[in-house]
């Protein structure tokens, strides 16, 4: 596929490391060109320096056909005027970033039907690897350098607080979820053998919170 990504954001670059590690065709776009000067030699991807949201710079973009433009700046306006634009364009699917709640009404309105709503999503995923019956997948990763991680409590931590526990230095417990409820992960939280804890860890520090939570 031929993927145009707006914004080289820390979460535009994560998207197009990945399309490219995918074996896509990627165009990034982004009006600071020292951004671009400094990504161009690490970066297997054609780049555009200019303003995402005018008709010359996605027809550049689009060149003889892209089958998406994927709108990933911090401005939720940004993205959402480039998806209108870009759709008039040409692109086949446009796929605006929108982190305020309130905008998504306004996409609705404007009939765009594939969004990206960060904060929705993650609380999804957090959501069902507190609630499911098989452990959550480890891999989903915040920008290559954090993960969200999900640990079940061992049989010698029962009985123990989150206080308590050995844990590496870039690792945060942000939620517990018990038998019959949910809370905060706080460090006063009392542990039951079989409770499930979810942790933001650095990727560094990923094996060795496995670690703290292998059965002896």
């Amino acid at each position: 596929m031929h993927i145009t990504v707006l914004g080289a954001s820390r979460f535009g670059l994560a998207t197009v490391r990945q399309l490219i590690e995918d074996g896509h065709e990627v165009v990034l776009i982004d009006i600071d060109e020292n951004r671009l000067d400094e990504l161009s030699d690490g970066l297997d991807a054609a780049m555009i320096c200019g303003d995402g949201t005018l008709p010359s710079t996605l027809r550049d973009a689009y060149g003889d056909g892209s089958d998406a433009l994927v709108a990933l700046t911090n401005k939720d306006d940004v993205n959402i005027l480039s998806a209108i634009v870009g759709r008039s364009v040409g692109f086949e699917r446009v796929v605006p970033q929108i982190v305020r709640s309130e905008l998504l009404s306004v996409a609705d309105e404007l009939k765009l039907d594939d969004i990206i709503t960060p904060h929705e999503s993650l609380a999804r995923s957090i959501v069902t690897g507190l609630t499911q019956n098989s452990e959550m997948d480890t891999d989903l990763a915040l920008h290559r350098e954090l993960r969200i991680t999900n640990h079940t409590v061992p049989p010698e931590m029962d009985g123990k607080q989150i206080k308590d526990l050995d844990l590496p230095e870039n690792a945060r417990p942000i939620a517990h979820a018990g038998e019959d409820r949910e809370t905060f992960a706080d460090p006063d939280v009392y542990l039951t053998k079989g409770d499930r804890i979810l942790f933001v860890v650095s990727q560094d520090d990923a094996d060795a919170l496995q670690a703290v939570f292998s059965e002896d």
